[in-house]
C-alpha cells in the first residue's frame, strides 16, 4: 500500500482515500433467516457484488483511491471474512478524527469478528495514528459519529454506541483540537440504528435531518464542562442551517457520501426531487 497519513476534519471536504470491503460470498434466500441475521430482505451475493463494483468504479472515476481491505487479509482470515454475512458497513469499523484513527467496537455479535480483522490492518498501516482502545465491553460503532467541522463533533448514543464508550474516546477527540462534542440519544430502533441514518452533513453550512430530530436535546461536552442544548441551536451556533425532512426513505435519502463540497454520491433509490427542492 502506498504510504500516506490519514486525516479528516469534516464530512464534506474532498474525499481522497476510502476503505471498502467486498461483500461476503453468502446468499440468504429465505426471508425469515434474512431477518434473523439483520436484513430486511433476502441477500443475493452476485447482486451485492455488482453494486460493490459499481460503487468502487464511481469512486475511482471521481479520483478517489480505493482500498479493499479484504484483499489484504491472510488466507485463513479471508476464509472467515468472506462468510461474515453483515460484512458491508465499513464506516462502523473505525473513524478518522483530525489526525487520529479511532477503532470502533461492534455492538452486534454478527459484526464482532470483522472488527479485529480490519483493525489489525489499520494498526499495521498507520501505527503512529491508530489509537488502540482497551478491551472493555462498551460498544462504539462509527456510523454514530459525524464531524461537523474543526470545532465540533456530533455523536449518537444509540443501539450500538454506549455512553461509556463516548466517555472513553472524548479525550482523544479533544486532544485533536475539537472544542465541543454534542451527544444525542435518538430512538433505538432499526430505522434509527445509527446517527448517519437520521442526519448528515451536506456542506460547510448545511445539515439534512429527519424532522423529529429537532425535538431532541443534546448534551454538549467540553474538556472542562457539560451542559444541555437543543440540537438546532447547537448546529446553528456552529454555522449550520438544517434542511428538515418530513418524508424520507431512511437509507437512500439520508445515508449518502460527500465526494467533495460540490458533489454528493447518493443512491439511485433516493428521492431526488427532495434533494433538488433545496436551493
Amino acid at each position: 500500500m502506498d504510504s500516506f497519513q490519514v486525516n479528516c476534519w469534516s464530512e464534506y471536504d474532498e474525499l481522497k482515500v476510502v476503505m471498502l470491503c467486498a461483500p461476503s460470498i453468502v446468499d440468504v434466500t429465505d426471508s425469515t433467516i434474512a431477518e434473523q441475521v439483520g436484513w430486511s430482505d433476502t441477500v443475493n451475493h452476485n447482486k451485492a457484488m455488482d453494486n460493490f463494483l459499481a460503487l468502487k468504479t464511481i469512486l475511482e472515476n471521481a479520483g478517489v483511491k480505493v482500498l479493499d481491505y479484504a484483499n489484504e487479509l491472510a488466507h485463513e482470515q479471508q476464509l472467515l471474512s468472506e462468510q461474515l454475512i453483515n460484512r458491508y458497513f465499513v464506516r462502523d469499523l473505525a473513524c478518522v478524527i483530525g489526525n487520529r484513527l479511532l477503532p470502533g467496537r461492534a455492538g452486534s455479535s454478527l459484526r464482532r469478528p470483522e472488527y479485529p480483522l480490519a483493525h489489525a490492518l489499520l494498526e499495521k498501516w498507520f501505527p503512529q495514528q491508530f489509537t488502540a482502545q482497551s478491551q472493555a465491553l462498551h460498544s462504539f460503532e462509527c456510523g454514530d459519529l459525524l464531524i461537523l467541522n474543526k470545532d465540533a463533533v456530533l455523536i449518537n448514543l444509540g443501539m450500538r454506541t454506549t455512553l461509556e464508550a463516548i466517555d472513553k474516546i472524548k479525550e482523544s477527540i479533544f486532544q485533536e483540537g475539537f472544542s465541543e462534542i454534542a451527544v444525542i440519544d435518538l430512538p433505538k430502533s432499526n430505522d434509527t440504528l445509527h446517527l448517519d441514518m437520521n442526519c448528515n452533513v451536506v456542506n460547510v453550512n448545511l445539515v439534512i435531518a429527519k424532522s423529529f430530530v429537532r425535538l431532541f436535546p443534546v448534551q454538549v461536552l467540553t474538556a472542562q464542562s457539560s451542559r444541555f442544548d437543543m440540537i438546532e441551536p447547537f448546529l446553528k451556533r456552529h454555522g449550520f442551517d438544517v434542511y428538515w425532512r418530513d418524508t424520507y426513505k431512511t437509507i437512500p435519502d439520508i445515508n449518502f457520501i460527500n465526494l467533495n463540497p460540490e458533489t454528493l454520491l447518493i443512491s439511485k433509490q433516493a428521492t431526488k426531487q427532495q434533494f433538488l427542492a433545496h436551493f
